[in-house]
């Protein structure tokens, strides 16, 4: 995995701007730091990291005190030269994160990610409330969020659950394909150019491992490992057990996930407002500033309800992930200098 490094003066700069850098990054590199070479978190694992530089793949050397959860897999880093030993971690741009259950804090998924895409499949997996929970993860982050439905070729028509998904949020990209097949790459190229990076997500058996495999056109000896689903249930298992950065071949950059069975909704702050807009933009005409859109007087959400320009169950959907997110979202308490973490109360 350790490729030759040579240093910045040799670097081709083309080949370093269709890695995904760019000036938001180069603007962070100091004066005094022009011989350290910016190089791409490709993988992460407990005791090792990988990177990819210019130059092809290289194995990090993390000083202490740096750890290999501080990172994840999309991070740009500046590196020595000649002991490649991590200098430091960029800012990023975009950070796709989640708490995990019992979790101490939020999980990395990765970062400085362009486009979220949210795999599913056309068959009894397609689940509207685990979509709106990813699109949230992507609002939040600042990605550009597209549906992904995967398994057209099983069934006789995919209209429907294109259309199932379709109205979940304004201005959603939902592409339908066969993951499989080459067309899947002229499908998805609007969002894979040159220096472009995607992500993809979804449960487990979805088809994101064949989706890679299609994208980054590999060979079959490199390719990452399928599974099948379970045809009585539609769930998979997971074959992808580690985040890892590939080169699309047409261009682009695209993370692999392990499956996500559960994802819970915490520490969002405009990620709710722009997968219900249609109730933030109606909220302010609302009589009281508070309103929980549940029994208040004058409510102008109810009332859009009543009136028939609201589906009720988005205003469902929307209340439980609410408080799904204040029970979810720690406060800082205790008194300063002694913080300590507790949930956030609901209403």
């Amino acid at each position: 995995m350790d490729g030759r490094v040579s240093h910045v003066s040799d670097q081709d700069s083309a080949a370093l701007t269709a890695l995904g850098w760019s000036a938001f990054f180069d603007d962070q590199r100091g004066p005094d730091e022009a011989a350290l070479l910016p190089m791409r978190i490709a993988t992460v694992h407990r005791a090792r990291v990988g990177a990819q530089s210019v130059a092809g793949p290289v194995r990090l050397v993390l000083p202490p005190p740096a750890s290999s959860a501080d990172l994840a897999v999309g991070d740009w880093v500046l590196v020595d030269a000649d002991s490649r030993a991590l200098v430091r971690r960029l800012d990023r741009r975009t950070v796709l994160r989640r708490r995990t259950e019992g979790g101490r804090g939020p999980q990395l998924i990765a970062a400085n990610v362009d486009t979220l895409f949210i795999v599913s499949s056309c068959n009894e997996d397609l689940n509207i409330a685990r979509l709106e929970r990813y699109l949230v993860l992507a609002n939040e982050a600042g990605t550009t969020p597209v549906i992904v439905l995967t398994k057209v070729d099983r069934v006789a028509d995919a209209a429907p659950y294109r259309d199932a998904v379709a109205g979940l949020q304004r201005g959603l990209a939902v592409v339908a394909l066969n993951a499989t097949a080459p067309e899947a790459v002229h499908a998805l190229a609007p969002w894979c150019g040159a220096g472009r990076t995607v992500a993809l997500v979804g449960s487990s058996g979805v088809g994101k491992s064949s989706l890679l495999n299609t994208l980054a056109a590999k060979a079959p000896e490199d390719a990452q490992p399928t599974g099948a689903i379970r045809e009585a249930d539609a769930k998979g298992r997971h074959t992808t057990t580690s985040r890892s950065l590939h080169a699309i071949a047409a261009g682009g950059w695209v993370i692999d996930t392990p499956g996500m069975r559960t994802l819970h909704v915490s520490d969002v702050s405009t990620g709710l407002d722009a997968l219900f807009a249609e109730i933030a933009e109606r909220a302010p005409a609302c009589r009281f500033r508070d309103c929980t859109h549940a029994h208040e007087p004058g409510c102008a959400v109810r009332a859009a309800v009543a009136d028939g320009t609201l589906d009720p169950a988005r205003l469902e959907r929307w209340r439980k992930l609410l408080e799904e997110n204040r029970a979810n979202t720690p406060v800082l308490s205790g008194p300063h200098g002694n913080r300590t973490m507790k949930p956030r109360p609901g209403r």
